[in-house]
């Protein structure tokens, strides 16, 4: 399940200082229209086959310490959020925050409490959290008490450049080495400037497949210990209430998940990413299968820890209504603590025209619901669909339901040339800013 989540997140957002407006402020106009184009999607791979895992290279007899930062005492877990938080990964910067209540008014109105974005992983700057990446997505989640940031964490840069096996191997030893402490103590820092020190942080996703840099399967013992030293570093850094999202693809994929689990001192979450995939396989099966819905359920319980679904969506079987309603029954009945949809093509509903049946599903459970999901009388398992929402009825709609209108690129005035001032201060502005030719005439 892993290979399915490659794409474009570690492109850089562009960032102009507030000096920069300032400066054209007397010679410019405000373009009309307020659109933003269509955010980057990772792109859905199919799934690579399961590669022979080389044996491990011992992590040295002596490990060196864990960071000597002087231990502080450890927050209490923040209380439960009433209910069970859902919303949507509908893009990786502005665009993701300002989707959310778009989304949210196509829901008639559901509150959406989770805002869900992604680290680049291309470098470690990007992974500190550099300035001006993470501040709307801050300024979002401080604007009402009861919601949450969830933010996934590479562990390694390069993360997604088909990195072999024994480097990875070689790469896990200097993590477990402390090589790679700084940028993390930098990360954990910079949520805490931004006031969000109690982000859930998905910490190396998906571990259990065969895409990502920070994969387990090259050297599980190895991985196991650096995720270890990694949660250590950023909660050393005083004012953090980070909560750690342990979050493997469902199912065995390369390794068994379980073999990656690094202990219930540093995870505070047994996540999982569920795709309707392989081809062919009910969602009935996906509880069923090994390393699945249910296997994760008891794990987490036998451990005390809560659940989640960071990533969820349909895949291999195409417009899926019956996958859909039981996903949603299914965390209706086990209540993970959150879960986000993620709403691009091929998985998504709302920004995706190609599934207008589960469209119809998700909106039609979800609409209007001001908390997370109520449960319906399921068979053992969760596995049976509910047949009535347990939330308002959303006004009767065509069969397929309405998707976003595609970003309308705003038309600068006559005479007007565009200035490229960056994602992040035309989210502020509303809109883009041109510089009008004709200033000097008309100032005659």
């Amino acid at each position: 399940m892993s290979s399915q989540q490659r794409g474009a997140r570690s492109r850089r957002l562009a960032v102009t200082t507030a000096a920069v407006a300032a400066s054209v402020v007397a010679s410019v106009v405000l373009a009309s229209g307020t659109g933003f184009a269509a955010g980057t999607a990772r792109v859905a791979d199919p799934p690579a086959p399961t590669p022979t895992v080389a044996p491990p290279v011992p992590v040295p007899a002596v490990t060196p310490p864990m960071p000597t930062i002087p231990p502080v005492p450890q927050p209490p877990t923040p209380p439960a959020l009433t209910g069970s938080a859902f919303g949507a990964y509908l893009d990786y910067g502005p665009r993701g925050v300002a989707r959310i209540a778009e989304l949210s008014h196509w829901l008639g109105g559901a509150e959406l409490r989770v805002g869900h974005t992604y680290l680049p992983g291309d470098r470690w700057t990007n992974i500190e959290g550099r300035h001006g990446f993470l501040d709307v997505w801050a300024d979002w989640r401080t604007r009402q008490a009861d919601r949450m940031l969830v933010l996934n964490v590479p562990m390694m840069e390069r993360n997604e450049e088909n990195v072999s096996d024994a480097e990875v191997r070689q790469l896990l030893r200097r993590g477990v080495a402390g090589e790679f402490d700084r940028h993390f103590r930098a990360l954990a820092e910079r949520l805490v400037e931004l006031k969000v020190p109690d982000t859930v942080v998905v910490l190396g996703w998906e571990m259990n497949g065969t895409t990502y840099t920070h994969r387990c399967g090259p050297d599980p013992e190895a991985w196991k210990t650096y995720w270890k030293r990694i949660v250590t570093t950023m909660r050393a850094v005083p004012g953090q209430k980070f909560r750690f999202d342990f979050a493997p693809s469902r199912g065995r994929d390369a390794v068994p998940w379980t073999q990656c689990y690094p202990g219930d001192d540093t995870v505070d979450i047994v996540g999982m990413d569920s795709y309707d995939q392989p081809s062919g396989l009910s969602f009935e099966q996906q509880v069923k299968e090994p390393y699945g819905l249910q296997a994760q359920v008891d794990f987490a319980k036998a451990h005390g820890k809560a659940i989640s679904y960071p990533e969820w969506g349909l895949f291999r079987n195409g417009d899926n209504s019956a996958y859909m309603r039981g996903m949603l029954a299914w965390m209706d009945a086990h209540k993970p603590l959150y879960n986000t949809l993620t709403d691009y093509c091929p998985h998504g509903v709302w920004q995706c025209a190609d599934n207008p049946m589960s469209s119809q599903v998700y909106r039609s459970v979800l609409f209007g619901r001001t908390e997370g999901p109520t449960p319906e009388p399921t068979k053992p398992g969760g596995t049976t669909p509910p047949t009535t929402p347990a939330t308002p009825t959303p006004p009767v709609t065509p069969t397929v339901p309405a998707t976003p209108t595609a970003p309308v690129t705003p038309v600068p005035p006559t005479n007007c040339s565009p200035l490229q001032l960056g994602d992040w201060v035309e989210y502020w502005l509303g809109g883009k800013l041109c510089l009008r030719f004709d200033w000097w005439s008309r100032s005659r």
